[in-house]
């Protein structure tokens, strides 16, 4: 008999009858071709089935076989897959016990936020809720040992911190928190450079996205400026008129400008989230907030407006501009402060800072009540699909947008060189205009809320997937 045998018979030897059943179905489950041995192909189809991605479910699925495979033939038998799952769970077994601090038998979303706190991501209470209830299965709102051995059982990873990690991921599909308040990471993700991969998934989804309905914001900023009582546009109209002034090509002017921020303005909001938030917790021992982080978030996007505010001028100036008025960004630039000096550049600043306040609140408040209200009438649902967070993102970024939208109709019309200030601004405006003035351009605004929301979403995931 050979050693690989010997091994196999030993640990074979120390496996209960009745794990070995369960192996047994779980084994007959994931051989499709019943050929009696479980393969790279078979395993990855069996984790897409969980909602992993295309090359994250063929990388798990290499990396669990090279685990069982004693025999180097690439696959495993049912007696490899008896010795490598006895081994596996042994493992799972232990995070287990570690995660269950109180040792009643059942890890409590108090004990999972504790667990990630201890990582260094500071969750609210809600969000270790929502965590928990993706394996509890018996709606008791704790995960016992069977919920949580079932639900990890084809996971590569038994490290309880690697385990955290990618538990959290799964649920970071939160298009409304992401536009208030960054992603944390723990200090593993941090060094093993997981964190910069989102930021260029973000970063990358958000160019996509906004190339994607560039057309859509200019006919939105080129209303915002020139509609009036007079002077009436339509989308249409705007969008043929752009295109004889300056043919097709014209309508994506501005955009190279909307790309260029997003890269810094993803890095240090990222980087003054993290220190706004050590500067409120201090020294406590109490983890962050709802509110408080929702203020971190909030501070962190003011910050990062500031630094990226220019080109938001630049940007709104060359979109309602004419064919050859500017030679491009930098041209735009420097004759904006000639023109206007420093100042030329943080024109329509204010409005757009406290624009931050009532759109993110409201954006970020009404896509998890609307999430929540969801998953209590679906309790059999672990996570929501990802048309429900469309859906939600949608619908919260369009009642986020009504509400900040006259903030941002000022600001637009301060940026593109706008005579006064942010209050003699509103002020002409609903003397000349009424109350419809400050909603101009708001049609194109919400045309392109669902198309940059999807583009967005598909973009990141696939990103991410090739990334990470």
């Amino acid at each position: 008999m050979s050693s690989m045998s010997v091994e196999g018979s030993a640990n074979n030897s120390m496996v209960s009858d009745e794990d070995k059943q369960r192996y047994r179905a779980l084994f007959v489950k994931l051989d499709a071709d019943k050929n009696g041995t479980v393969e790279v192909g078979e395993l990855a189809a069996a984790l897409r089935l969980q909602k992993v991605s295309d090359k994250q479910a063929a990388g798990h699925a290499k990396e669990i076989i090279s685990r069982g495979d004693k025999d180097d033939d690439a696959k495993m038998d049912f007696d490899e897959f008896v010795v490598y799952m006895h081994g596996h769970e042994t493992k799972l077994k232990t995070a287990f016990l570690d995660l269950d601090k109180n040792k009643d038998g059942h890890i409590e979303p108090c004990e999972v936020q504790a667990a990630l706190s201890h990582l260094g991501v500071s969750i609210d209470l809600s969000e270790a809720e929502k965590l928990t209830k993706q394996l509890d299965k018996d709606g008791s709102m704790t995960i016992n040992w069977e919920e949580w051995r079932n639900a990890m059982q084809l996971s590569s990873k038994d490290d309880l911190e690697d385990i955290l990690i990618s538990w959290r991921q799964s649920g970071m599909i939160d298009i409304g928190d992401n536009l208030t308040c960054p992603p944390e990471f723990t200090k593993k993700e941090k060094q093993t450079g997981m964190w910069w991969r989102h930021l260029v998934a973000g970063g990358s989804a958000g160019a996509v996205s906004r190339s994607f309905t560039a057309p859509l914001d200019r006919v939105k900023i080129y209303m915002q400026v020139h509609a009036s009582k007079e002077s009436t546009l339509s989308v249409f109209g705007v969008l043929k008129n752009m295109v004889t002034e300056g043919g097709v090509k014209s309508l994506w002017r501005g955009n190279a400008t909307n790309v260029l921020k997003i890269a810094p303005e993803s890095a240090i909001k990222f980087a003054a989230y993290e220190q706004v938030k050590k500067l409120i917790v201090g020294e406590r021992v109490k983890d962050i907030s709802v509110i408080e982080r929702f203020a971190a978030g909030a501070s962190a996007g003011a910050i990062a407006q500031t630094c990226i505010y220019p080109l938001e001028v630049i940007k709104t100036r060359l979109a309602v501009s004419k064919t050859g008025q500017y030679k491009g960004i930098l041209d735009c630039g420097a004759r904006v402060l000639k023109e206007n000096g420093p100042k030329g550049l943080f024109k329509g600043y204010i409005p757009n800072l406290i624009g931050i306040i009532p759109y993110a609140g409201i954006d970020l408040s009404i896509y998890e009540t609307m999430k929540q209200m969801y998953m209590k009438a679906h309790p059999e649902e672990k996570q929501p699909s990802i048309m429900l967070l469309l859906a939600c993102g949608t619908f919260s970024s369009t009642c986020g947008q009504l509400a900040s939208y006259p903030l941002a109709l000022v600001r637009t019309r301060l940026q593109a060189g706008g005579k006064g200030n942010f209050l003699s601004m509103t002020k002409n405006i609903l003397a000349e205009e009424g109350l419809r003035g400050l909603y101009r351009g708001i049609l194109p605004n919400f045309m392109k809320v669902l198309p940059a929301v999807s583009v967005s979403y598909v973009i990141y995931e696939h990103i991410k997937g090739k990334l990470c």
